[in-house]
C-alpha cells in the first residue's frame, strides 16, 4: 500500500471518530413487516460502508470473472483456428503442389471434425470427389456447404459445374441464373450462360446474352474481342436459321452481319445461298462476284465456280479469271483455278497451257502437281504424269485435295466452315494450296 493510500485510509478513520464525538445518540431502524431496533448511528454508517463495499467488491469480481472466461475462449478459439489453418494450407499444399489428393481430403475431413462449418474444406472436398467423378458425394458436400450460406456465389458455381459434368444443363443454367440474381454483372456467370446456350445452339438467346457480356467488359482490348463474338453469334444465328428454312430470319442476320462486318465472307456465302432458295441466282452471282472483288478470296471464287457451273455459265467464269490474271499476272492461284476450270471442262489444251504458265516460286502446290499429273494422263504422257505424282506425294504436306488452314491458329481442315473447329474464331478459314 503506498503513503498516499494509508494517509487517505487514516484520514477517513479520524474523520469517522470526530463523527462518533459528536454523534452519540442512537438511530432507530424499523423493518418492513417487522420490529423496530435502535443502533448507534456510527455502527450504522460502518455497517451501510460495509455492505457497499462488498456490492462494489462483488461487481468487480463478476466482471473479472467475465473478463477471465471471454479471454479464455478467444485464446482457444484462437488456437482452434490457427490449427484449423495450418490444416487448411497444408491440405491445399498437397492438392496442388504435391498432387495428393488422398492426403489432402484426409486434412479437410479433419478440419470438418473441428469445424464442421468450414465452407472452403465443403468446397474443396466437392472439388476432389468431383474430379474424381464421385458425384454423388461431391453433391453432398455442395449441398452442405450451400445450407451454411445459400447465396454465396463461389457456393452456386460449384454446384453449377457439378451440373455441367453431369450434363444436366437446365440445372446448370438455373443455377447461373441464381448467381446472375445476385450479380447481374457477373462476367464468369455471364460467359458459363453463354457457353450452354451455345452448347445447346439457342442463338437467339445467346446474341442477347452476349450483348450484356458487351456491355459489362471494362477494358478496350476486351470490348473489341466481344464484338468480334457478337458478329459471330449473329452470324450463327443466322446459319442456323438457314438450315432450318426460315429464310427471312437468315437473310435479316446476314445482312446485320455485313453492316457490321462488311469483310466477314461466311456471312456474303450466307446471304448467297438465301438468294438461291429465293430463287434470285443473278442476284447471288452478283453478290459474290462483288465480294470477291473486294475481298479477293478464294473462298468465295471457288463457290463463284460452282454456282456458275451449276447454271451453265462457265463463260462468264473465264472471264473473271482472265480478267484478274490480267490484273495480276503473277498471281499462281487464280492460274491454277483456271486451268482447273479447264480441266473441269475437259478442254485440256487450254488447261495444259494455263498450267504450264504458273511460276510458283519454289512453294510446293501438290494440288497443282496433282492436276499436272491428271493433264500429262489425259495426253498418255505416263512417264511425265508419274513424275508429277511423285512431286505431290513426296511433299510431307501432301493432301487428299484442298484444304482450308485458319489464319488464326493455323488448323488445318478438309472441309470449308465458318467457324474454326480449334480456336473457335469467324471467317479465319482460307483456302491451302500448300497443304
Amino acid at each position: 500500500m503506498s503513503k498516499l493510500a494509508v494517509f487517505i485510509f487514516v484520514l477517513f478513520l479520524a474523520s469517522l471518530a470526530l463523527f462518533a464525538i459528536f454523534n452519540q445518540e442512537a438511530t432507530i431502524i424499523k423493518i418492513p413487516f417487522g420490529e423496530a431496533y435502535e443502533t448507534p448511528t456510527i455502527a450504522l454508517i460502518l455497517l451501510s460502508i460495509a455492505i457497499g463495499g462488498l456490492a462494489i467488491f462483488f461487481v468487480f469480481v463478476v466482471r473479472d470473472t467475465k473478463r477471465y472466461v471471454d479471454s479464455w475462449q478467444y485464446q482457444k478459439k484462437q488456437k482452434k483456428n490457427e490449427k484449423v489453418q495450418e490444416l487448411y494450407s497444408k491440405a491445399l499444399n498437397y492438392l496442388f503442389a504435391h498432387h495428393n489428393r488422398t492426403e489432402s481430403k484426409e486434412l479437410l475431413k479433419e478440419i470438418l471434425v473441428e469445424e464442421p462449418e468450414h465452407l472452403n474444406a465443403l468446397l474443396q472436398l466437392g472439388d476432389i470427389a468431383l474430379s474424381e467423378d464421385d458425384f454423388q458425394k461431391a453433391r453432398e458436400y455442395f449441398q452442405s456447404a450451400r445450407d451454411l450460406n445459400p447465396r454465396n456465389i463461389e457456393v452456386l458455381f460449384s454446384l453449377e459445374r457439378l451440373m455441367e459434368k453431369t450434363g444436366r444443363w437446365a440445372d446448370a443454367l438455373r443455377y447461373i441464373e441464381e448467381i446472375l440474381d445476385l450479380d447481374d454483372e457477373n462476367l464468369s456467370a455471364l460467359y458459363k450462360k453463354r457457353e450452354i446456350f451455345e452448347r445447346q445452339e439457342k442463338w437467339d438467346d445467346l446474341v442477347f446474352v452476349q450483348k450484356t457480356i458487351l456491355k459489362n467488359e471494362h477494358t478496350e482490348k476486351d470490348k473489341a474481342r466481344e464484338r468480334q463474338n457478337l458478329v459471330g453469334y449473329k452470324y450463327e444465328y443466322g446459319r442456323h436459321s438457314l438450315e432450318n428454312g426460315d429464310l427471312e430470319k437468315a437473310k435479316k442476320a446476314f445482312r446485320t452481319v455485313l453492316r457490321l462486318e462488311k469483310d466477314f465472307i461466311p456471312a456474303s456465302l450466307g446471304l448467297a445461298e438465301v438468294l438461291l432458295r429465293e430463287g434470285e441466282s443473278e442476284e447471288a452471282i452478283n453478290l459474290l462476284e462483288k465480294e470477291y472483288e473486294h475481298t479477293s478470296s478464294m473462298i468465295v471464287l471457288l463457290r463463284l465456280e460452282d454456282l456458275l457451273i451449276s447454271i451453265g455459265e462457265p463463260l462468264r467464269l473465264i472471264r473473271i479469271y482472265k480478267n484478274n490474271i490480267s490484273r495480276n499476272p503473277q498471281e499462281p492461284v487464280v492460274k491454277f483455278f483456271l486451268g482447273k476450270l479447264f480441266y473441269r471442262l475437259e478442254m485440256i489444251d487450254d488447261a495444259f497451257e494455263t498450267m504450264a504458265s504458273i511460276d510458283t516460286g519454289g512453294t510446293v502446290y501438290p494440288e497443282m502437281h496433282k492436276l499436272m499429273g491428271n493433264l500429262y494422263m489425259k495426253r498418255n504422257q505416263v512417264d511425265k504424269a508419274v513424275r508429277e505424282y511423285k512431286k505431290a506425294l513426296d511433299s510431307h504436306i501432301y493432301a487428299a485435295g484442298l484444304s482450308y488452314s485458319c489464319k488464326n491458329c493455323g488448323h488445318v481442315s478438309p472441309d470449308w466452315s465458318g467457324r474454326c473447329t480449334n480456336c473457335k474464331g469467324w471467317s479465319t478459314y482460307q483456302l491451302n494450296l500448300t497443304a
